[in-house]
């Protein structure tokens, strides 16, 4: 009979331990986890990106539900460990279930270290440790204008990072003089915040809070020098403290964490430890790499496979905030013995320094420029001996070229080293799934290991250890295509379409020998959209290929309810519609109704099963504020009331937002047009917008307000509202038959260059050819909400049976509006 394994914790340490086990032995154990979040194993290292809107929830989860059932994990979600009783060996969740163990693993992770402030358990105080912390500061930025974090090490500047994207004004609070001082030196450290004020992040440092001032909610941050910062909001992110309670409470041996030997073992028998909880040889790591090589080392100790034990971990920071590179490792600061070679260009913006003592590399850090990050860990982990010829670490043998480049190191590398630090992928992972699963590009590595699916930063080294296993040729032959399933491009896949006439994604995928016959959540959706765009009166729109959002034409919301946004077009309605809205609110219950950005009403916390109805007693067309299609056109008053306007910007948007409705997109599109050079309806960051000025209009295109913002482009001046369509047509079409899936106009507009779109456009002939085909397809489109309300089959999937239990086993694909 299989062994009775549990382990409490259900974080990236933990779960990655088992991924190693199952690899090693697979039906030795009956595996059970208990997790306290209601959600599968996710990247915590990636809530940032979260938080700042550059990824979903769905984007950042590591081992979906159906990894859990395929591999017989029974996971207790939602509820945590109560008690461990070592002599029956058993454990009891508060919930009350009883769970026996023949071995029990400890993952229990660490705890935000609040600090006992006066006033911190006001309103408004949180902690940035989970996903509850990101969704509680994205809903507190659509409320409040001012945020302070406490502390400005590694997780406070992520913390800061998300909260600027979210447009608050964000002051950062450290004691100490400089930032990140555990993992840079000074002179990183004051060009990092030197550049992070330039994004308009404001420090003060060298600041002792003393307490936080408010009443029910928190109003402001005292120092004890007597002085103050106003705040709406205080992210406390001073550091983490090893979750031992539990261990505690039944015997095991804690000191700062749960004390534990070479093999992860406690001081009670078959009882273990791994991740920020542990503690080996005196020391609790807080980064995720070690924790990663803990759980190597536990897995070979379960499976029965020997090893030499855990001897500790070199660390290593990589840290990418707004754009800005660092990178450190080992002892970097100047101590008695050691010798460090530096590099500064204030040009470019670039500092590297690598520490020595007794002519070996044991520190380094990076500014700038990270690309020699792998390289130089690599030389600290293998403890080479450089004395006499220190710069060639830096410059290469010749002291003017380059050093011994990445491939020359991997062979160097045993294949336990981690190369992936945010998914744990070891160099023996990266290598089987080339070997044995026939893996020839970084795609494709990525899709079968998750190795440079996070920040990025590893994918050099990824692209390192491909070459050295395959050769040079072969990989320089391999392209990377829209997705792990296949190595065509986009343009490829859309010019075989388009040559052999394949109308299904079906069809796409088995003409052109996809890997994974099924596709993936990436080139499903793109190939729909494909297949629409080049044969828009052929093609059946499926909805099975949509994202969640889409398939129910609303936005789904983490509580697992919807948004519903009706068409206001322009911004502009009538006391009419807005009784109407205001009675559909009241008879369903609307928990929420907020004015949008985009100058529309959403409708939130709606049932799925009451959409349908909903729609129909609105009777009004679906806004699109869930689909890659045109959302909204923003206007300002303009000529019509306005005493600065010269131009009518209501009319122009709301004819502009009639005539593009509904046209699917390869992502969304926001329009804009301000009346006046004023620009109240800020035209210069829409994917395109609209500015009145005497005798005309100026079009501008590819500006973005989001999270990398971006100012648009002028392209090209116009006298009528005709011109200002026709412009319009041809500039989405355009757009609309060139740009990859997923997609936005920024991107896409820097990739073919400005130049590239004038030139294209610049003919009237072109521009009307472009405009014939945008008129056929929107000409077939129709309303959605419509079409579900008059076909009962359509409505069968609204039905309450259907709705999800839980927005996670909704969300599939996407969430984000």
């Amino acid at each position: 009979m299989k062994r009775k394994l549990v382990m409490i914790g259900n974080g990236m340490a933990g779960v990655s331990f088992v991924e190693q086990l199952l690899k090693l032995n697979p039906h030795r154990y009956e595996v059970t986890i208990i997790g306290a979040e209601p959600h599968p194993n996710y990247n915590r290292i990636m809530l940032s990106s979260v938080l700042a809107g550059d990824a979903s929830m769905q984007d950042i989860i590591l081992n979906d539900w159906d990894w859990y059932r395929d591999n017989d994990i029974t996971l207790h979600y939602g509820q945590t460990a109560g008690s461990i009783d070592t002599a029956k060996q058993v454990v009891t969740t508060d919930k009350g279930i009883e769970v026996a163990y023949d071995e029990l693993v400890l993952a229990t992770g660490s705890l935000p270290f609040m600090l006992p402030l006066p006033g911190a358990d006001k309103e408004g105080v949180i902690a940035f440790r989970d996903i509850k912390d990101c969704e509680a500061m994205i809903d507190a930025s659509k409320k409040y204008r001012k945020a302070v974090v406490i502390g400005g090490g590694l997780l406070g500047l992520e913390a800061a990072r998300g909260l600027v994207n979210l447009k608050m004004d964000v002051s950062v609070v450290h004691i100490f003089d400089c930032l990140m001082e555990r993992q840079l030196d000074p002179t990183a450290s004051k060009l990092l915040q030197a550049e992070l004020e330039g994004q308009g992040m404001n420090f003060l440092l060298e600041k002792q809070s003393e307490s936080i001032i408010g009443k029910k909610r928190v109003a402001g941050l005292k120092f004890k020098d007597g002085t103050h910062v106003d705040a709406d909001l205080i992210v406390m992110a001073v550091g983490i403290k090893p979750n031992v309670q539990l261990a505690k409470d039944c015997g095991i041996e804690v000191n700062r964490g749960i004390v534990v030997n070479d093999y992860m073992q406690t001081n009670i028998p078959n009882i273990y430890a791994v991740g920020e909880c542990a503690e080996h040889r005196g020391i609790a790591y807080g980064l995720v790499a070690p924790l990663y090589e803990q759980g190597a080392i536990l897995a070979k100790k379960l499976a029965g496979v020997e090893s030499e034990g855990y001897q500790g971990s070199v660390v290593s920071t990589k840290l990418k905030v707004s754009g800005v590179n660092v990178f450190s490792a080992g002892r970097f600061t100047d101590e008695p013995g050691t010798q460090a070679l530096r590099i500064q260009d204030g040009l470019e913006g670039v500092y590297k320094k690598v520490v020595f003592e007794k002519g070996k590399v044991v520190g380094a850090v990076l500014f700038g420029d990270t690309s020699d990050s792998s390289r130089l860990f690599s030389v600290i982990r293998s403890g080479e001996d450089f004395s006499g010829r220190e710069k060639e670490v830096l410059f290469g043998p010749s002291g003017g070229g380059k050093p011994a480049s990445t491939e020359d190191l991997v062979a160097a590398m045993s294949g336990d080293e981690i190369v992936c630090g945010c998914n744990g992928v070891t160099k023996e992972t990266i290598t089987e799934a080339i070997m044995e699963k026939g893996c020839v590009s970084v795609a494709e590595i990525k899709a079968c290991t998750k190795a440079s699916g996070g920040c990025g930063g590893c994918k050099p080294l990824v692209e390192a250890i491909l070459t050295a296993t395959l050769g040079a040729d072969n990989v320089a032959a391999v392209k990377e295509g829209i997705c792990g399933c296949t190595a065509l491009s986009r343009d490829e896949v859309v010019d075989a379409i388009t040559r052999m006439r394949l109308t299904t994604t079906k069809e796409v995928m088995h003409v052109l020998e996809w890997h994974n016959p099924e596709g993936c959540s990436k080139c499903r959706p793109a190939l729909n959209y494909y297949l629409g765009m080049a044969f828009p009166e052929e093609h059946e729109d499926e909805l099975e290929s949509r994202f969640v959002n889409e398939r129910n034409h609303a936005n789904i919301q983490k509580d697992g309810t919807f948004s519903v946004v009706p068409r206001i077009y322009g911004g502009v309605t009538t006391p009419e519609d807005l009784k109407k809205i205001a009675v559909v609110a009241e008879k369903y219950h609307v928990p929420l109704v907020k004015i949008t950005g985009g100058q529309r009403i959403d409708l939130l916390g709606v049932k799925k099963e009451d959409l349908p109805g909903m729609w129909k007693d609105l009777d009004m067309p679906s806004g699109y504020a869930y689909g890659k299609a045109l959302r909204t056109v923003k206007t300002c008053v303009g000529s019509t009331f306005c005493r600065f306007g010269t131009q009518d910007s209501i009319k122009m948007g709301i004819d502009m937002e009639k005539k593009f409705e509904r046209l699917n997109t390869p992502h969304k599109v926001k329009l804009a047009v301000s009346g006046c050079p004023r620009n109240c309806a800020e035209a210069t960051i829409k994917d395109l917008g609209v500015v009145a000025i005497d005798g005309g209009w100026e079009l501008y295109i590819a500006g973005n307000g989001g999270t990398k913002v971006r100012a648009a482009d002028l392209l090209v001046k116009v006298k009528t509202e005709e011109e200002v369509l026709e412009w319009t047509g041809a500039y989405l079409q355009y757009y609309r038959e060139t740009a990859n899936f997923g997609e936005r106009t920024s991107e896409w507009a820097q990739r073919i260059g400005l130049d590239t779109i004038k030139q294209e456009l610049s003919a009237k002939e072109d521009r009307d050819s472009y405009n014939s085909r945008i008129d056929k397809t929107l000409d077939l489109m129709k309303d959605p909400w419509l079409q579900i309300i008059e076909n009962e089959e359509l409505r069968k999937a609204f039905d309450a049976l259907t709705a999800p239990a839980n927005p996670e086993a909704a969300a599939t694909e996407e969430t984000s509006s």
